[in-house]
C-alpha cells in the first residue's frame, strides 16, 4: 500500500493549491513502459459539441462503432463522448443512475471531494501529474443503491487533432446492492496519425455492488497510450475488467490496481491484445486481497505479430483465507515477436490459495495437423487456433471486435 508521505490529494480545494508541487513530478518517468516526451505533445482547443451522438459525422460515427460504440444509443442506458479534452455529448435514460461531466458533477456533489484522487496519486509520474495539472475533465458515472442500470453505458473517448495530448479524469461509484456494466471505447479520428493518450479511472464499489468494465481500444500506430486504473471493492462487492486492444499502437503501459477492502468482494481481470510490427505492449494487472474471503483470477491472452508484448501479474495477500489465480498465455507468430510473461505472487497472511500458469510459444504443431485432418488448409487451421484462443478470454464480445479478431485470423493465415 501507500505510504503516509504519498498518499492522494482529498479534495477539490487541494487539488487547486497543490498544482504548483505536483507539477515537479511532470518528469517523474514511470516504473514501466517506453519512454515518451510529454513536450512534443499539445493540449488541442479543437472541440465537437453535439446532441445527439448520431448528429456526428459518418468518418466519426464509424470510428464509434469501430470500439462497440454505437451512436443510435440503442438498448444503451447512457452514451458519453469527449473529443479532445472537452466533453461533446452527455445523455442517460435510467432513472438512479447519474452520468455527466466531472467538473458538472463536482458542482452538484460537494462530497465528491472524498474521492477525488482518493485512489490514484497524482505523483505516481508524469502521466498522473499532467492530468492533474491541466485540472482534466472526464466521466462521471453514479448508479444509486440497489439500482439495476440495465444495459450498458457507453463511452467514447477520442482524439480529433494531430501531436495533440488528451488528459482525462473519470470517477465511477456503484453504490450499494446497484449493477452497472460500462464499455467505454478509446479511438483516435483517422486525421490522427501521432498523438498521446492519458486517461486516469477512480472506480468505487461499495457493498455488493457489481460493475463489469470493458474498454476496448483502437488507435493508430503512432500513438502512445497511458492508463491509469485503480478500484476500491467493498464488502461482496465485484469488479469484472476487460481490456481489448488489437489494432496498432505505437506504446501502451497499463497497470490497473484493485484493491479489496470488503470481505467476499473479488476482481476479475481479463485482458486480449495483439501486438503489430514496431508496437511495445506493457500489460498488466494487480490486485490486494486485504480483507478475508476475497478472490481474484487474472486472465492474459496475448499474441505478437512482430512487436513486444509484456504481460504482467501481481496479486498481494494481506488476508487469510484468500484465494488467487493468475494466468498469462502468449502466443508468438512471427520472429521478429517478443513475449514476456512476468506473474508474481505475494503472502503476507497464512492460510491464502493462490496459483499462476504461465505459457508463451507458437501453436502446437499437433493442433494444426490434427484440423488439416478434418479437411483444413495449414492456414485456416492456424486462423482458427488463434480465433478460439482470442475470443475465449471475454464473454459477450460485441460484433465489431469479432470482426477485428477475423482481421487479426486473415494476418495469422497469411503468415503461416
Amino acid at each position: 500500500m501507500q505510504n503516509e508521505s504519498d498518499k492522494p490529494l482529498t479534495s477539490k480545494k487541494t487539488v487547486e493549491n497543490e498544482t504548483e508541487n505536483v507539477a515537479k513530478f511532470l518528469e517523474k518517468e514511470p516504473l514501466y513502459g517506453g519512454y515518451v516526451d510529454l513536450k512534443q505533445f499539445q493540449i488541442p482547443d479543437d472541440a465537437v459539441r453535439v446532441d445527439r451522438l448520431t448528429d456526428l459525422d459518418s468518418m466519426v460515427q464509424k470510428s464509434l462503432n469501430s470500439v462497440g460504440i454505437t451512436p443510435d444509443g440503442q438498448n444503451k442506458s447512457g452514451n458519453f463522448l469527449m473529443y479532445n479534452n472537452k466533453v461533446s455529448h452527455h445523455s442517460s435514460v435510467v432513472d438512479g443512475l447519474e452520468l455527466m461531466p466531472i467538473k458538472e458533477a463536482f458542482k452538484k456533489h460537494d462530497w465528491l471531494n472524498d474521492y477525488f484522487w482518493k485512489l490514484v496519486d497524482p505523483k505516481t509520474d508524469k502521466y498522473t501529474a499532467k492530468s492533474y495539472v491541466e485540472d482534466s475533465d472526464g466521466y462521471f458515472i453514479r448508479v444509486l443503491p440497489n439500482v439495476d442500470a440495465g444495459e450498458p453505458v457507453q463511452s467514447c473517448l477520442m482524439i480529433g487533432t494531430e501531436k495533440s495530448i488528451q488528459t482525462v479524469h473519470n470517477i465511477i461509484i456503484v453504490e450499494e446492492g446497484a449493477t452497472l456494466e460500462i464499455i467505454t471505447g478509446c479511438v483516435t479520428h483517422d486525421n490522427v496519425k501521432r498523438a498521446l493518450h492519458v486517461g486516469v479511472t477512480e472506480i468505487y464499489i461499495k457493498k455488493g455492488g457489481k460493475l463489469t468494465f470493458s474498454m476496448i481500444h483502437d488507435w493508430d500506430e503512432a500513438v502512445e497510450v497511458r492508463p491509469r486504473t485503480a478500484a476500491r471493492v467493498e464488502e461482496n462487492g465485484q469488479l469484472i475488467n476487460n481490456y481489448v486492444c488489437l489494432k496498432p499502437a505505437h506504446t501502451i503501459q497499463a497497470n490497473p490496481a484493485a484493491y479489496l477492502e470488503g470481505e467476499g468482494a473479488s476482481a476479475y481481470f481479463n485482458t486480449i491484445a495483439v501486438a503489430h510490427p514496431g508496437a511495445l505492449l506493457d500489460l498488466g494487472s494487480r490486485v490486494f486481497l486485504n480483507a478475508q474471503n476475497t478472490k481474484t483470477e487474472i486472465l492474459s491472452r496475448t499474441l505478437t505479430l512482430g512487436g513486444e508484448v509484456i504481460s504482467r501479474g501481481d496479486i498481494i495477500a494481506n488476508a487469510p483465507n484468500v484465494y488467487g489465480h493468475l494466468e498469462c498465455n502468449g502466443l508468438v507468430m512471427n520472429e521478429n515477436g517478443k513475449q514476456k510473461a512476468i506473474p508474481i505472487l505475494e503472502a503476507n497472511a497464512l492460510d491464502v490459495e493462490m496459483t499462476h500458469e504461465a505459457s508463451i510459444g507458437r501453436i502446437a504443431r499437433d493442433q494444426v495437423e490434427y484440423l488439416m485432418t478434418r479437411g483444413l488448409s495449414e492456414g485456416e487451421a492456424t486462423g482458427l487456433i488463434v480465433r478460439g484462443f482470442l475470443s475465449s478470454g471475454i464473454e459477450g464480445i460485441p460484433d465489431s471486435l469479432k470482426e477485428e479478431i477475423a482481421d487479426i485470423v486473415k494476418k495469422t493465415e497469411n503468415a503461416s
